[in-house]
């Protein structure tokens, strides 16, 4: 009986020695922006240990496969860091950068990488111009862009029979690309904006010891006088008001958008399709909940792990060609098989409507169709497609 097991132990040592190490870089903001809530409060591992699941469920097969996988982690504080942060992960080995960055930086980095043959995932820019006329060959678009996310929403509305949307949004320039993707939604799937209104920001304290009084306040005069509506959509992507618009409205209307129901990849209350399981390993293994920005790293690390597997290689080139290839797919707990739109490198996937406490809803919705995917009801299709790849 020692004799097979002093075999074995040599075998797997031997196995282990000769597995081949693929090495994945995440890249993430050294600041993250303050929330309105303290719930929502980022915490300094939000991306980073859904990552780290992702390196554990790839080696769970890489044990069998004869594959490593390790994660390197590296903070940027802005686009002028891109260059030094690209050359760090490449020198650490890898081929691979999981990008949780906004537009400037992600292009950035997406340039840097490009010039030393490293492939991006961008799992934190929603911008529908990335995924259009300044595409880039070397990113896939893991996080959805703000025309899935506003299709989404508007096919929720469409089905629910609420065409009448009082839409309020915030003064900086992501607040209004996502009410441009409100707007575009509502032409496509029969809603109709019947006023617009702009909370400005003026740099003052975001929370004081008499918020709530003050929002009691000031947040139902804002919101009267409106024509006749269904409901109030926020596009307040910078945290300025949009937290204090619900149970706040002058007319007793449900607040969506980036505030009430909100369309989100992932929400730590969806339970469905297996998703309770990934949620408690997630619980298990972080001791807290986890969050769109730690199921988009998971996603982005099991992409590359799945394309690893179906080639048994561990060679870049070899798994970037199957990962951006007509067979690639990601189970992701999400109903359905998540794929890649070869005209922009976006990847196809259900969106989750989600408040506070529970997902009320899973769109494309019962009846929207398309020809080649339901899927791509959300989003930009390949005839809309300014992208050249």
């Amino acid at each position: 009986m020692t004799f097979f097991i002093a075999i074995f132990a040599a075998s797997f040592s031997a196995h282990a020695q000769e597995a081949s190490q693929i090495t994945i870089g995440y890249v993430h903001p050294e600041e993250r922006m303050q929330t309105l809530s303290l719930l929502d409060r980022p915490t300094a591992d939000l991306g980073i240990s859904g990552a780290r699941l992702g390196i554990d469920d790839n080696n769970t097969t890489g044990r069998f496969t004869g594959q490593n996988f390790t994660l390197e982690t590296a903070m940027i504080a802005g686009a002028a860091d891109a260059e030094v942060v690209v050359q760090q992960l490449a020198d650490a080995g890898a081929s691979w950068i999981v990008a949780d960055l906004g537009f400037e930086a992600l292009l950035a980095v997406a340039e840097a990488a490009a010039a030393r043959g490293m492939l991006v995932l961008n799992t934190g820019a929603p911008d529908d111009i990335l995924r259009a006329e300044m595409c880039r060959a070397n990113v896939i678009h893991v996080a959805p862009s703000r025309a899935m996310l506003a299709d989404a929403l508007a096919q929720y509305l469409a089905w629910k029979k609420w065409p009448r949307w009082f839409l309020l949004k915030g003064s900086h320039p992501e607040d209004e690309a996502f009410a441009q993707a409100l707007r575009r939604a509502a032409d496509r799937f029969g809603g109709r904006i019947v006023e617009e209104r702009t909370y400005e920001d003026t740099g003052g304290a975001r929370t004081t010891d008499s918020g709530h009084v003050q929002v009691q306040q000031r947040m139902p005069v804002f919101t009267q006088g409106a024509p006749e509506h269904d409901v109030v959509l926020v596009a307040d992507e910078n945290e300025v008001f949009g937290t204090y618009v619900p149970y706040h409205t002058w007319d007793p209307r449900p607040v969506m958008g980036t505030a009430g129901l909100a369309p989100t990849a992932w929400s730590p209350s969806h339970e469905q399709w297996a998703g309770i399981q990934v949620q408690n390993r997630f619980v298990d293994g972080y001791g807290r909940r986890m969050q769109a920005e730690d199921m988009l790293a998971w996603m982005a690390v099991r992409m590359i792990g799945e394309a690893a597997t179906r080639t048994a290689s561990a060679d870049p080139a070899t798994i970037r060609s199957y990962l951006m290839g007509p067979d690639f797919e990601l189970a992701a707990f999400k109903g359905e098989a998540l794929t890649l739109r070869d005209w922009n490198l976006q990847l196809r996937q259900p969106i989750l409507l989600a408040d506070d406490k529970t997902v009320v809803s899973v769109s494309p919705q019962e009846g929207f169709l398309h020809p080649t995917s339901f899927l791509d009801t959300l989003g930009y299709d390949r005839a809309e497609s300014e992208c050249e790849l």
